[in-house]
């Protein structure tokens, strides 16, 4: 299918009481759109990171009891998986979408980022635009903007990723659910697109 963007029903399906109902809706509304932005991003991904890089929708597999709160797609530079690597993800929340720049707790990249953090925050704060943000962790919808981030957050930032063996990191844009732009699937694969661009060199220096 092409990518049309997103609706507000595809919002609506994180907010559905009970786990089975709700994988039925992310199933049924989300993640074919998922599918369609994995693939279509796919190529440019590869071209901009100069690695072939390969889309990975979440399928919520291990999940029994507690329904999922948020969902995505991810690109990394393996067929098997994402999570050990550093990669890049679309994806939502009831409240918004975010289009970020990860490097998760499995990754053994963690500290090669941290490292990066330390030494060369003065040269983050310069190169990520003021209007996104930070996180520590990726269950939580809330972070810090950039442009409240000084380089004294940023050096602490990569003191916890380094130190803490749960810690993990991830930066980058979250749209409002109401957005106009989250309705038209060519507006927003650009803006995709351009975020990628802008999140390039946090990729280039977790490896």
């Amino acid at each position: 299918m092409s990518f049309n963007g997103f609706t507000e029903q595809d919002f609506d399906a994180l907010t559905v009481p009970g786990l089975e109902p709700r994988m039925e809706a992310i199933i049924g509304h989300i993640r074919p759109k998922l599918e369609a932005l994995g693939g279509s991003l796919a190529p440019y991904l590869s071209a901009l990171c100069g690695e072939e890089m390969h889309p990975h929708v979440a399928k919520h597999a291990r999940r029994k009891v507690n329904p999922p709160i948020d969902t995505w797609v991810a690109w990394a530079g393996s067929k098997r998986g994402y999570k050990a690597l550093p990669h890049f993800e679309v994806g939502m929340f009831s409240t918004h979408l975010f289009i970020i720049f990860a490097v998760i707790y499995e990754s053994p990249n963690k500290s090669v980022f941290a490292e990066y953090m330390m030494k060369h925050a003065d040269e983050l704060k310069a190169v990520v635009p003021a209007q996104f943000y930070w996180s520590m962790d990726h269950m939580n919808p809330d972070g810090t903007p950039h442009r409240e981030t000084g380089l004294t957050e940023l050096r602490s930032m990569g003191e916890k990723l380094k130190s803490i063996k749960k810690a993990e990191i991830m930066c980058g844009l979250r749209l409002d659910r109401n957005e106009p732009i989250l309705r038209d699937g060519d507006k927003l694969t650009a803006k995709i697109e351009e975020t990628f661009r802008s999140l390039l060199p946090l990729y280039k220096a977790s490896f």
